[in-house]
């Protein structure tokens, strides 16, 4: 991976200075061994590590999505110095500018050259090409408008078409959710198990079956969160994905997991080796809240996700404490579970576990046929099995029969580190239930665990009238407080 990072580094330069030089001058000097677009085989491995850094958490201080925001928001991890970068639910323009930035210059650019170089009409038409980028521009674009709310979609990454459109406008997030449905089914149809073999794939490896399968199983993970806003439309797309497992296969077990798979070498290690390891930072310790509700379940993959403090014990500090208090916690408080902070520790997108919990919590809402409770042992049994951990026998009487809450409960230890989607679906269903702020914790934004993103400030001064408009679909200020489309609560 570091290869393709750096080689395709200096073919984005290369191609942004020809890209001012004019047709007729590129028609005459044109040098084979010097190309003027950058090919899938390169674009794909790029723009699939930058998305996913990104995503897992990147490492930039101020801008950290994960590590300094979903981590410390859902309560995996609470910081023991510098509370005000996110525990405290405070962040910078740093933050919310350059998230939004990266997924859409690193990753959906990158995608979107994909689907055209590949695309039926091109010169070197390949649908697996096609499909994969599909797949992974309908991801980030899904990660974007959980993250933000409205955004632009339908006239998005138009800046170099014929007709460019630079001031895109803004659609509702109920027709983002209609056109990623609708994309993922397009890409499963793209994606041809023998078809043309595709290159750079650092996901799956070229394994197209893989690829079908994750299509599907992202449009199941969609489908289900707006089930509550779209029910007729949710339980026809889940019924038409699980009535045919030849034609829309998903995820079966942990070896379909998608996921980067992070090398020892630099930049294309974990990005939380980078920051903890290489990085040398120490500001964060285990929540108070997870390993409270894992040390009562008698759950044991709290082995893989904490470290024992120096008295052999797990144990977690409150968030949101200032400093003066937190710091106090830094010879008792379990850290981060080395697992999460070696080089090669994959970065995960969406697991077998995850669609598992996701069907568990279908079948409860009626919005499927099937167990909810098998389906919640099997999600269960599939996140144990994830991390090599045997399942405590009398787990399952522990956690009890399947309701809403216990699903996501348990989903919520399962996405442990992919804090992004637990996030999402704290905010879309309230669970799991927090306990009560510490007393003497300090927060900002009224107190209020962050709803979404801001928009950047980019999108004032660039995009402002679309942006007004998004702001208005949202139906509430372009704040940390405004819920979402899709919330239940």
């Amino acid at each position: 991976m570091k290869s393709y990072k750096i080689i395709t580094s200096l073919l984005v330069s290369l191609s942004l200075s020809l890209n001012s030089c004019t047709d007729e001058f590129d028609k005459m000097n044109t040098d084979p061994n010097n190309p003027t677009s950058i090919s899938p085989q390169y674009l794909l491995p790029y723009a699939i590590e930058r998305s996913v850094d990104r995503y897992w958490g990147g490492n930039a201080r101020f801008e950290r999505l994960n590590l300094d925001g979903s981590m410390l928001w859902i309560q995996y991890l609470a910081r023991n110095i510098y509370s005000n970068e996110g525990d405290n639910y405070g962040i910078t323009p740093t933050f919310y500018n350059n998230t939004w930035k990266s997924f859409f210059n690193d990753g959906l650019v990158n995608f979107q050259s994909i689907i055209k170089q590949a695309g039926p009409d091109s010169k070197t038409p390949n649908t697996n090409y096609e499909g994969a980028a599909l797949v992974m521009r309908s991801w980030v674009f899904s990660v974007l408008t959980d993250l933000y709310g409205a955004i632009p979609y339908s006239q998005a990454l138009k800046g170099t078409d014929g007709t460019p459109v630079y001031t895109p406008e803004y659609d509702s997030m109920d027709k983002v959710y209609a056109g990623l449905l609708n994309d993922l089914k397009t890409a499963n149809e793209k994606l041809v198990v023998g078809g043309p073999a595709i290159s750079g794939d650092i996901l799956y490896e070229g394994n197209i079956l893989k690829w079908k399968k994750f299509a599907n199983s992202l449009r199941l993970r969609l489908a289900n969160r707006q089930a509550a806003k779209k029910s007729a439309e949710s339980k026809a797309i889940m019924a038409e994905i699980l009535g045919d497992a030849t034609k829309y296969p998903v995820f079966t077990s942990n070896d379909d997991n998608a996921m980067l798979k992070n090398t020892a070498v630099r930049p294309s290690n974990n990005e939380w080796h980078e920051v903890m390891v290489m990085g040398s930072r120490t500001d964060w310790s285990m929540s108070k809240t997870f390993v409270d509700k894992l040390t009562g379940l008698g759950d044991t993959r709290l082995s893989v996700f904490a470290n024992l403090n120096s008295a052999g014990k797990y144990e977690g500090i409150p968030n949101g404490l200032p400093d003066a208090i937190a710091t106090t916690y830094l010879s008792s408080a379990s850290t981060l579970g080395s697992f999460f902070t070696q080089a090669t520790t994959p970065s995960m997108i969406m697991t077998y576990s995850e669609l598992q919990l996701i069907l568990a919590e279908a079948a409860i809402d009626g919005d499927i046929s099937g167990d909810a409770n098998a389906y919640m042992q099997a999600g269960i049994k599939a996140s144990f099995d994830q991390y090599k951990v045997a399942l405590p026998s009398g787990y399952y009487a522990t956690v009890g029969t399947a309701t809403k809450e216990k699903i996501l409960d348990q989903k919520w230890i399962a996405l442990f580190g992919n804090a992004v989607e637990a996030w999402t679906e704290y905010r879309r269903t309230g669970y799991p239930v927090l306990p009560a702020k510490d007393p003497r914790a300090v927060f900002e934004n009224e107190g209020v665990l962050p709803t979404r993103l801001p928009y950047p400030t980019t999108e004032y001064s660039l995009n402002k009238v679309s942006l007004d408009k998004g702001v208005s679909l949202n139906g509430g200020a372009d704040n940390m407080r405004t819920k979402l489309w899709w919330a239940e609560k």
